[in-house]
């Protein structure tokens, strides 16, 4: 990918409020769908366009851009032999998490039935899942869960701060739990309708390992 051409300024409510400042930096279609795929730490600019269906590859790279110039984002040269540029958050940008967090309670009740049209990536759930399983205490045990899907696997880093807080496909290193189960079950906890501890108990979470977060699991 060529570098970026000369960003464009940035528009501003000119509101002297913090909500209306935050909007004039994350407030762009995109932005915010961008920082859920970088919270999984660094990506390239092909693998982002893959996971953002609908976004087109002018609006993209003025999306990053943007996010480089506002402080939110990085781009850095992989060493060899991966030799490929990659995208990744400031602290600031990282910071953005539990906002996203809110906007997906908020939004429990907007998803509904999947429509036709709806594309689907198995770590989408990733966010909705890290927020069930703290919701439930979860978090201060800690340590990597590895969620296993028809659509695909993704693993979270419970209780983490600071860094990626889920990554894509199996854990790079040995989980301390694997979940598995469906997709129905992970769209009721997405939507709210079903607790893990819940999804445990009826059955439809499996979960293994010796961790902390397994443990508590199967204590339900």
């Amino acid at each position: 990918m060529s570098r970026l051409r000369a960003m464009s300024p940035r528009r501003s409510y000119d509101q002297y409020c913090s909500a209306a400042r935050a909007l004039d930096t994350v407030g762009d279609r995109w932005t915010l769908l961008i920082v859920r795929e970088l919270l999984a730490g660094p990506r390239r600019y092909t693998d982002l366009h893959a996971d953002l269906p609908g976004v087109s590859t002018d609006v993209l790279a003025s999306r990053l851009k943007d996010m480089e110039r506002d402080g939110l984002a990085t781009r850095r040269r992989l060493p060899p032999p991966g030799a490929a540029y990659v995208y990744e958050l400031t602290g600031r940008g990282g910071e953005l998490l539990p906002v996203l967090q809110a906007l997906g309670t908020w939004g429990e009740g907007e998803l509904g039935e999947r429509r036709p049209t709806d594309a689907l990536r198995a770590h989408w759930f990733a966010l909705p899942l890290l927020r069930g399983l703290e919701g439930e205490g979860l978090g201060g045990g800690g340590g990597v869960v590895e969620v296993r899907l028809a659509e695909g696997e993704f693993h979270l880093f419970v209780g983490a701060e600071g860094g990626p807080v889920y990554g894509y496909g199996p854990a790079l290193v040995e989980p301390d739990t694997r979940l598995g189960l469906d997709t129905d079950t992970c769209t009721a906890i997405a939507q709210g309708e079903l607790t893990v501890f819940d999804a445990v108990r009826a059955g439809r979470i499996d979960v293994s390992g010796d961790g902390a977060v397994a443990k508590a699991l199967r204590e339900a």
